[in-house]
């Protein structure tokens, strides 16, 4: 197994946006959790005005810029974009998408190369929602609304996995290509999107229970917007899949 594990390449795409006080430490521990994976860190940054790409910059020099790949944008374009974006860049044969903001720690990478490589997997995504799961420094609140949100996707939606809306995932290059060619959504509902799909499409996917930890430094980026967002797409999503 570790044979086959040395051939194999994990292009990391990080999406960051104001990660100034995150982005060193995130980078720090996926390579203290991984350190005999062949991997990059693809960093797909849309115009933060807080000084994160000097940061990145300086991981560059500690780490090397074929480790560190700083592929930033002018402005916001959005998540899903960033995500086209980075693996436009990945020489992986696979990917792992992963919040910059600490929620995703890198220490559930082990656990995502190892499912993946046991059952031959198209997708190993996170889940907060079986045994060994959870998540940690949300209020009761939007604990509530998080659940809920996931038990209305999955009465509409049948996905086959258990947390629709989680957003740490290791793909199959190849499968990823296929599935974000035909995602239109935006933003939060980008992730929803490719897990429907790659479920109606047959794809093998599994899950490794994660915790999913309320950021440590920043402020959230979940609003109202968001999850009015949230709906229309899963009504889009209702009628089109």
């Amino acid at each position: 197994m570790a044979e086959q594990q040395n051939k194999n390449k994990y292009s990391i795409i990080v999406p960051t946006y104001n990660e100034r006080l995150n982005i060193a430490l995130i980078v720090f521990l996926v390579f203290k959790h991984i350190p005999d994976v062949d991997f990059e860190i693809i960093i797909v940054d849309d115009g933060s005005p807080d000084g994160t790409q000097d940061i990145v910059k300086q991981l560059q020099r500690v780490y090397g810029d074929d480790r560190i790949l700083l592929r930033a944008r002018p402005r916001k374009l959005g998540l899903g974009t960033a995500y086209i974006h980075g693996l436009k860049h990945a020489s992986g044969n696979f990917v792992v998408i992963m919040d910059a903001d600490l929620s995703h720690h890198p220490k559930y990478l082990p656990h995502f190369i190892k499912k993946q490589m046991e059952m031959g997997a198209d997708i190993v995504t996170g889940t907060r929602y079986v045994r060994g799961g959870g998540v940690h420094g949300w209020t009761l609140m939007r604990k509530l609304t998080s659940r809920g949100a996931n038990v209305l996707a999955h009465t509409l939606l049948w996905p086959g996995v258990s947390d629709l809306t989680g957003s740490f995932r290791l793909y199959k290059k190849s499968v990823l290509e296929d599935i974000i060619s035909s995602c239109v959504s935006k933003g939060y509902v980008f992730q929803m999107e490719m897990i429907v799909k790659a479920s109606r499409k047959g794809y093998h996917i599994e899950e490794v229970p994660i915790t999913f930890v309320d950021r440590v430094y920043g402020s959230s980026k979940l609003g109202g917007s968001e999850i009015v967002e949230y709906l229309k797409g899963l009504v889009y999503l209702l009628f089109t899949t």
